[in-house]
């Protein structure tokens, strides 16, 4: 070919690419076709997105450029490089995002809800301020003096406090400070009626010489602390550094300042008085002219009484063959169902397993549990049938980011319950999603599996879309059977023999079967759908596939390491990336001449999923369900609402000049609603049946 694949140019650097994503989120906010709390919605999802990225990849880089570690990605930018253009990046991205707040503000305020500093109540309304500061602020807050002997106090992760310059009133003129700690059990803002917010520490700075009797308040400040997630960056997004650090190079500080946030017009001496304890590097101190403490604005998202200015809900739909009646055992003996959540619901999977719970014919559930909700149906159905004496296998994934207290609680329930709970392999995360149903049907034992891309988590199942898929196959049972005996025994060097499962056979399947599209030359065709696309050598695999002529189209929501339209490279790949009302996070791929040509799975392509988890990827059989499937990457492709195409600077565009404007989320809504209402008018199985095998045909 004549190129060298493995050019760092070739490659977009990992965080720029992420930044780059967070990026279309805020851009979600500045879109004025949405209504206003939906706007702000996604500003807190940006904020929240970008505290993660610096506790976790921020900290990662940081921690290696101090250990002295030169090492990088297929780009070969050094961690001080990385850190640089981080800075730099969000640096110049925070115009944007204080412009897009006050401008979802102003708007909110001429709707009847208004944002209002103590200063700015009028005398009312200042008292039932005062009134909620005496009975719920002091009580709970925690005056911190700092001096030669009351040190300088440790500040947790994300804390938000309020930094003070006082004095003594009866004594000298000498300077003090203190800070007072904002405890996360007081609400962001404090709600007057239902349709003003003032925040906390307006409140606070009202009442500051109440806190410090004896002191005259000279000017306060709030910020906010990133620290270095401590536990988390052994997990999931620094993965890869942690490995790094593990080779001897040097053991991590825990816990180190990352960044401060503070409000912009802060008082010098303040200023100075934080960073001579924090010693955060200037360049990563954060002035903002807005609030800060922005994932908090759920509180005003979820204002009940401004609903009509978010989006109308769309509940998801239970389609035939499923029904509230008919059982789900019953169902999927007749044949393989595929759902597409949040559009069709996640119902029939918790009724799945709340029916295993029950059915005496059942003897044994095995499940793999990576992230549930707090008050989880499925588990509970679980503790059930653990009670009942069935033999109840549960793989619960204690390194889940941030979900590790609530895994561990429910894998104590769970244990007491009677179940066999695993917690993990050593060196693996568990990230497969599967489910196996063993029952005892005249005198035989037959197996029923779902499959899924997502998690086992109704309330996630309603903002994400993900496919289950349903099956009784013989193929398939064999092989779950395999997978769990791997996780419970000794046998990690099995193979599957239908299914694959990483970090043995994924990755090889998947270039094998990108080779064998490249083979076929300009007939060749793949269509790959996923979060985030990083994978050294997958993307090698592509821009050989795409410099033979192979057609192939890619949807990666997130992180693309690929560089398209590189001409003798990748002039036959495109990339697009959808962020919309619902997070894309199912992952999907179709090898037009791989048999079976489509797949389902858990695993992005990415070395934590490919080589570090234990991963499941799932062929679809069924020819109408492989064709519901294509019909959705087809829907998604022709998508010029929400899609951001990729170039080969590595910059993302919104779609040009279009004839026709589609939104795949709403155009996937909308054909699911109809259906829903035709069946309603004509409950005649057969017909029900027919629409839903061939749903998505007409779009």
């Amino acid at each position: 070919m004549g190129v060298e694949l493995k050019d760092p140019s070739l490659y977009i650097n990992r965080e720029l690419s992420w930044l780059r994503f967070n990026s279309r989120v805020l851009h979600e906010s500045q879109k004025v076709s949405l209504p206003l709390l939906e706007r702000l919605k996604f500003l807190a999802i940006y904020a929240t997105n970008l505290d993660e990225f610096y506790m976790i990849r921020v900290a990662g880089l940081k921690e290696l450029f101090s250990a002295g570690v030169i090492v990088t990605g297929a780009d070969k930018k050094t961690p001080l490089d990385q850190l640089r253009e981080i800075r730099r990046y969000v640096a110049n991205e925070k115009k944007t995002l204080q412009k897009s707040l006050k401008e979802i503000v102003s708007g909110l305020e001429s709707e009847g809800l208004f944002f209002k500093n103590y200063n700015d109540l009028d005398e009312k309304n200042r008292a039932l301020a005062d009134e909620f500061f005496f009975s719920n602020i002091l009580p709970v807050i925690v005056p911190i003096a700092v001096d030669a002997t009351h040190p300088f106090p440790h500040l947790n992760n994300l804390s938000f406090s309020v930094a003070v310059k006082l004095q003594e009133k009866d004594g000298a003129e000498k300077n003090k400070f203190g800070m007072i700690r904002i405890p996360r059990v007081l609400p962001r803002f404090f709600q007057i009626e239902e349709n003003i917010y003032v925040p906390i520490e307006s409140i606070v700075h009202e009442h500051a010489e109440e806190i410090f009797p004896g002191h005259k308040l000279i000017s306060s400040t709030p910020f906010r602390v990133t620290r270095n997630a401590d536990i988390v960056i052994e997990e999931e997004e620094a993965d890869d550094f942690m490995l790094i650090l593990e080779q001897g190079l040097k053991m991590r500080r825990k816990g180190a300042f990352v960044r401060l946030q503070i409000e912009e017009d802060a008082d010098k001496d303040i200023v100075e008085f934080l960073n001579s304890h924090m010693k955060i590097f200037h360049k990563d101190i954060y002035v903002y002219n807005i609030p800060l403490n922005l994932p908090a604005l759920w509180q005003i998202v979820n204002n009940k009484d401004f609903s009509y200015l978010k989006l109308p809900p769309n509940p998801p739909k239970i389609l035939p063959p499923f029904s509230e009646s008919e059982s789900v055992f019953n169902t999927i003996e007749h044949g393989d169902v595929l759902l597409v959540h949040p559009y069709e619901s996640f119902d029939p999977v918790t009724k799945m397993i709340q029916e295993a719970a029950k059915d005496p014919k059942v003897i044994s559930i095995r499940m793999t549990l990576y992230r549930v909700e707090q008050n989880s149906p499925i588990v509970q159905a679980l503790i059930d049938a653990a009670s009942q004496g069935k033999q109840v296998t549960v793989i619960v994934e204690l390194k889940a980011r941030f979900d590790e207290e609530n895994n561990l609680h429910w894998a104590k329930a769970l244990e007491n319950a009677g179940a066999h709970v695993i917690y993990g392999i050593k060196g693996f995360k568990i990230h497969a999603k599967l489910t196996q149903i063993i029952r005892q049907v005249e005198g035989k034992l037959k197996f029923y599996m779902h499959f899924g891309t997502g998690n086992y988590n109704a309330t996630t199942a309603k903002i994400y879309t993900d496919i289950s898929l349903f099956t009784v196959n013989e193929e398939f049972a064999k092989d779950s059977t395999t997978f769990f005996h791997i996780l419970s025994g000794f046998s990690k060097n099995r193979k599957l023999e239908t299914l694959s499962m990483s970090p043995m056979q994924i990755k090889n399947r998947i270039i094998a079967m990108i080779n064998a599209e490249a083979a076929k030359g300009k007939k060749g065709h793949i269509i790959a759908k996923m979060n985030s696309l990083v994978d050294s050598s997958i993307i090698r695999a592509l821009y050989y596939a795409s410099s033979g002529g192979v057609k192939i189209e890619l949807i990666v929501r997130g992180i693309c390491c690929l560089r398209p339209g590189i001409k003798g490279v990748s002039e036959n790949i495109k990339v697009k990336s959808i962020v919309g009302k619902y997070l894309e996070h199912a992952r999907i791929f179709y090898f037009k001449h791989s048999s079976p040509q489509m797949f389902i799975s858990s695993a992005d392509w990415m070395p934590r999923n490919l080589e570090r988890r234990l991963e499941i990827m799932t062929p679809i059989i069924d020819e109408s369900l492989k064709d519901k499937l294509y019909e959705i990457l087809k829907l998604q492709l022709s998508d010029n609402e929400l899609s951001w195409l990729l170039k080969k600077d590595g910059k993302y565009r919104k779609s040009g000049v279009r004839e026709k404007s589609v939104d795949s989320q709403q155009v996937l809504e909308e054909y699911i609603n109809r259906i829903y209402k035709s069946i309603k008018k004509d409950a005649t199985s057969s017909k029900a049946d027919l629409l839903t095998r061939k749903l998505f045909k007409e779009s």
